[in-house]
């Protein structure tokens, strides 16, 4: 059986974060952890360190920015520390709308950081703001030596083919293929760009906050999706993700 993939999970937001870091390395899940604020970093940097299987991201999320713009210098100082950087973005939803001026000035820092140094990996949230995180990546010259996940992506077809064509991946997780835009968007995806997430504790199962490496249903749903059989799609997503774990 081949390893599951959960390649955006909020670890530190469960209340048994470190034990789920253990658990999580010993079932040999491959895990991303991301953070929300730099303050967050240490912490999730220390409880993964050595890890194969379960590894930490440096973020500073979008909806965030608003509260936490000064921590970017402290982002700054920290990102020679990791290969993973995440969560960072864009959200234009209502709720954030007021703070893109704010988020565009952070992410462009950030992205701009991340070309410098090259040899990263970014999940980036892009809410209502497909064409601006991409034009930032683009701009600044990140997909030249980064590599870029696509977390959540609810952008448009034509915002969908653009990522491809600059070589991004998508994590998927299981809310998203509850509609026919999610299916769509999936037969768009290269095999070998495919990567699969929980968001937890963002997303339900039921009724609890699905848990890290719940990511069975979804391999399920896009099986069914492109007609390949659910054990093909997890030997796919486990080696993709590999290869973006192999040179951390």
């Amino acid at each position: 059986m081949h390893a599951l993939v959960d390649f955006h999970c909020h670890l530190d937001l469960y209340p048994d974060f470190e034990n789920l870091v253990s658990q999580k390395e010993q079932a040999q899940v491959y895990t991303l952890a991301v953070t929300t604020t730099p303050r967050a970093w240490e912490r999730n940097r220390d409880l993964t360190s050595g890890n194969e299987y379960v590894k930490a991201a440096l973020g500073l999320h979008p909806q965030l920015v608003g509260q936490f713009e000064h921590e970017l210098a402290l982002w700054k100082r920290y990102l020679s520390e990791t290969r993973f950087v995440g969560e960072v973005g864009l959200d234009a939803g209502p709720g954030y709308f007021k703070t893109l001026p704010a988020q565009i000035r952070v992410f462009k820092q950030m992205a701009a950081a991340c070309a410098e140094a090259g040899g990263k990996v970014l999940t980036v949230h892009s809410v209502r703001a497909a064409k601006e995180v991409l034009d930032v990546l683009s701009d600044t010259g990140v997909f030249e030596r980064n590599q870029v996940v696509l977390h959540w992506f609810t952008g448009s077809l034509a915002e969908a083919r653009r990522a491809v064509s600059l070589g991004c991946y998508f994590s998927i997780n299981e809310q998203m293929l509850l509609n026919d835009r999610g299916h769509t968007l999936l037969g768009l995806i290269p095999r070998s760009k495919l990567l699969t997430e929980t968001d937890g504790p963002f997303t339900r199962a039921g009724n609890v906050p699905r848990q890290p490496g719940d990511v069975q249903s979804c391999l399920r749903r896009i099986g069914d999706s492109v007609r390949k059989p659910v054990e093909m799609i997890q030997e796919q997503v486990a080696k993709n993700a590999s290869l973006l774990f192999a040179e951390s």
